[in-house]
C-alpha cells in the first residue's frame, strides 16, 4: 500500500510537517531512530512545542503512524528529510544524520519518489552529497527518483506563522526535480516560491539567519557601549523603530539561543572558507560578539553585587526563564546555561524558575528550581530576568526583587537595571 509522505525525523521540524501533511488529506508516516519518540507518538503525546498532544491524536485518528523502521521508504511517494544537522569538529557540519538517512532511502526508494532535504546545511549539499549517493547503484535523477532541497522556516512558538502559511522555497537538483517539488507542496503549503536550484535554496536559509545573527550582534555591541554612555538602548530602538521605512528592530539579549541562529551562519562561514580559502569576516565577528554575552551579563551581574557590597561568591541568584525564547520549552543553545556555569564556578548559589522547565541540567551542573518563583524573587540577592515569559508579572518581579537585572527590556522598576 502507497503512503504518500516519509518524513523522516519527528522533532522540531518534521513533527509540524507530518502534522500539516495530515492535515492536508495525506497518509503520512513519521520515522524516527529514537524509539522512546516513536512510542511517545503512537500514544498520543507530543514532545514538540508546537504540536499538542491533541493534535497528535488526531493525526493518529487519521492513519498518521511513528515507526523506527526504515522499510516504510519503499512505500512512500514523497520523503522529506529533517534530521539534525549540528556543528561538528572546527565548526565543520555534522551530516551524519543526513547521510545516514539517504543510504536508508536508497535501498529503498520507490520508483518516481520524491526526496528533498528540509535540514539546514552548507550549499552544495543535495547537489554534491545526497545526488552522487542516491546515483551510486546506477539510479538516475529525474527517472528514478526526484530530488530537492526545501528549507524549513519553523519558528517555535509563532501564533501567526505555521507551516501552511509560511511561503515555502523549493529548489531542485534539475527543472523537473523542481517542478515535482513545487507540486507536492502546493498540497501542503499556501504559497511555493520556486528558486533556481537546490543551492539556491540552501543559501536562502542561511541568507535569512545570517541577517538574524548579525543585526543581534550589532544591537549587542551597542548594548555594551550604551550602558557605558549611559544611553538607555531600548529607548533608541523604540525611537528608531517609528521610521516606517529603512528600518527593522533588533534587541538585545544575553546571547543568541535554539538551533538556527547560533549554527546556520557557520554553515556558510564553514563553506566560504574550504572552497574559496578566505573568512566571511561578518559571520565570525557577530559569532564573536554573540558568544561574549553570557561573559557579559556575568559581568553585570557582579558589579550590581558589589554595588550592594555583595560578592559573587556565596551569593543567592535567581535565573528567570532559562529557555531560548520565551514561551517555549526548548532549551538547544540557551546561552542561560553558560551563564548558570560561569556564576556557579564563581561560588554564588544559582537557582532557577521556568514555567516550561520542570527540571534543567547544564552539562556541567544540576541547577536548583524554586516553586516558588515570587517567594524566591523576593529572598534572593539578585534576580536575572534571562527570558521574558509571558507567565511572568515581571512588574510584581522588579518590584519585590532587590536587584532586578532585566536582560530582555522588559521592566522598567525602580529596583531594574536593564541590559
Amino acid at each position: 500500500m502507497e503512503i504518500d509522505l516519509v518524513v523522516v525525523g519527528q522533532g522540531y521540524v518534521g513533527l509540524p510537517l507530518a502534522h500539516q501533511a495530515v492535515e492536508s488529506g495525506f497518509s503520512v508516516v513519521g520515522l524516527d531512530l529514537n524509539q522512546k519518540a516513536v512510542e511517545s507518538l503512537n500514544s498520543g503525546s507530543s514532545h514538540v512545542d508546537d504540536i499538542s498532544d491533541d493534535q497528535v491524536a488526531g493525526m493518529i485518528s487519521r492513519g498518521y503512524r511513528a515507526t523506527s523502521d526504515p522499510d516504510c521508504l519503499s512505500a512512500a511517494a514523497n520523503i522529506v528529510i529533517c534530521v539534525p544537522t549540528p556543528l561538528g569538529e572546527a565548526g565543520s557540519p555534522d551530516l551524519s544524520a543526513v547521510e545516514g538517512a539517504i543510504r536508508d532511502i536508497l535501498t529503498r526508494v520507490k520508483k518516481g519518489a520524491l526526496v528533498v532535504l528540509e535540514s539546514t546545511t552548507y550549499p552544495g549539499t543535495t547537489d554534491e552529497v545526497l545526488l552522487p549517493i542516491l546515483q551510486s547503484t546506477g539510479l538516475l535523477i529525474d527517472r528514478d527518483f526526484y530530488l530537492a532541497f526545501s528549507p524549513e522556516r519553523i519558528d517555535p512558538g509563532n501564533q501567526l506563522f505555521g507551516i501552511k502559511n509560511t511561503p515555502k522555497v523549493v529548489g531542485g537538483v534539475s527543472s523537473a526535480s523542481t517542478e515535482r517539488a513545487v507540486d507536492f507542496y502546493r498540497k501542503i503549503v499556501d504559497s511555493v516560491v520556486p528558486v533556481r536550484g537546490s543551492k539556491e535554496a540552501e543559501t536562502a536559509k542561511l541568507l535569512e539567519n545570517t541577517y538574524r545573527h548579525i543585526n543581534i550582534a550589532l544591537v549587542n555591541e551597542m548594548s555594551k557601549f550604551c550602558k557605558e554612555l549611559d544611553i538607555d538602548l531600548w529607548d533608541v530602538i523604540d525611537a528608531a523603530k517609528t521610521k516606517p521605512f529603512g528600518f527593522q528592530a533588533f534587541y538585545p539579549g544575553p546571547g543568541v539561543g535554539g538551533h538556527c541562529i547560533p549554527i546556520d551562519p557557520n554553515y556558510l562561514s564553514f563553506h566560504v572558507r574550504k572552497s574559496l580559502k578566505y573568512p566571511f569576516r561578518f559571520v565570525e565577528l557577530a559569532e564573536e560578539i554573540n558568544n561574549s554575552m553570557p561573559s557579559y551579563i556575568v559581568s553585570r551581574v557582579q558589579a550590581l553585587l558589589n554595588q550592594q557590597k555583595m560578592s559573587v561568591n556565596g551569593s543567592r541568584i535567581l535565573l528567570l526563564g532559562v529557555t531560548y525564547k520565551a514561551n517555549i520549552a526548548d532549551q538547544r543553545e540557551s546561552p542561560s546555561t553558560e551563564i548558570a556555569n560561569l556564576l556557579t564556578g564563581m561560588g554564588a548559589n544559582v537557582s532557577y524558575h521556568d514555567p516550561y522547565v520542570p527540571e534543567w541540567t547544564s552539562p556541567e551542573i544540576r541547577m536548583s528550581r524554586v516553586d516558588d518563583v515570587y517567594q524566591a524573587n523576593s529572598e534572593a540577592d539578585i534576580v536575572v530576568l534571562l527570558q521574558a515569559h509571558s507567565d511572568y508579572d515581571i512588574p510584581r518581579l522588579g518590584t519585590e526583587s532587590g536587584v532586578f537585572f532585566d536582560t530582555r527590556g522588559a521592566s522598567d522598576g525602580v529596583n531594574t537595571h536593564r541590559l
